[in-house]
């Protein structure tokens, strides 16, 4: 197997092993274990656990911003742009529980502090997207020009978090999308009506 398949596949079970709601801290020797691998083979592919970590977090990063830079270039109106990247956020979790536990923080309480502000930086430059996207309404009228975008785009972030932290907490059963339509009307409420 090529090195660069054999980091995936430990990025893979890794993120796996974060998906189980009872497991409190991941160790290196079960991770070799549900590979088969010894623990000298997984330290040739990754200096430490830290950078493992380090590898879920820039997959992370990289697909939401990958996914959040498309739907701030095809959607033109900002109410549509701040809906689009709450939904995808909330989907992207429920597709992957495991880096739910990653950008929550939990699976990284007793790893290096320099991981969780790299959580730290994503979820600031979502807060930012979604606050950007905010002002693009005001200015574009769809949302009424005494707005305290800041104060929305923060409250907007929390909700998710929110969403993110119910999931992990019920074991991955209570869904981050569930109800999210009706939510988000209520997040929203003076944001125009879809156009048909």
């Amino acid at each position: 197997m090529k090195s660069g398949e054999r980091r995936n596949e430990i990025l893979q079970a890794l993120a796996a092993m974060l998906e189980q709601p009872r497991v409190e801290k991941t160790t290196t020797a079960s991770l070799a274990q549900r590979l088969g691998l010894s623990e000298a083979a997984l330290y040739r592919h990754f200096a430490s656990k830290a950078q493992m970590f380090e590898g879920l977090i820039g997959f992370i990063e990289e697909t939401l911003f990958t996914r959040i830079n498309r739907i701030l270039s095809e959607r033109l109106r900002g109410v549509e742009q701040a809906e689009s990247t709450l939904a995808l956020l909330l989907a992207f979790a429920e597709k992957n529980p495991g880096m739910t536990r990653v950008l929550l923080g939990d699976a990284l309480i007793h790893e290096n502090e320099r991981l969780q502000a790299r959580i730290n930086q994503i979820l600031d430059r979502v807060e930012a997207t979604l606050r950007q996207s905010l002002r693009l309404a005001v200015s574009g009228g769809e949302l009424t020009s005494d707005l305290n975008t800041s104060a929305l785009a923060n409250a907007l972030l929390c909700y998710v978090l929110g969403r993110w932290q119910q999931f992990a907490k019920s074991g991955f059963q209570r869904l981050p999308l569930s109800g999210w339509e009706q939510q988000w009307a209520l997040l929203c409420p003076h944001a125009p009506p879809r156009p048909s």
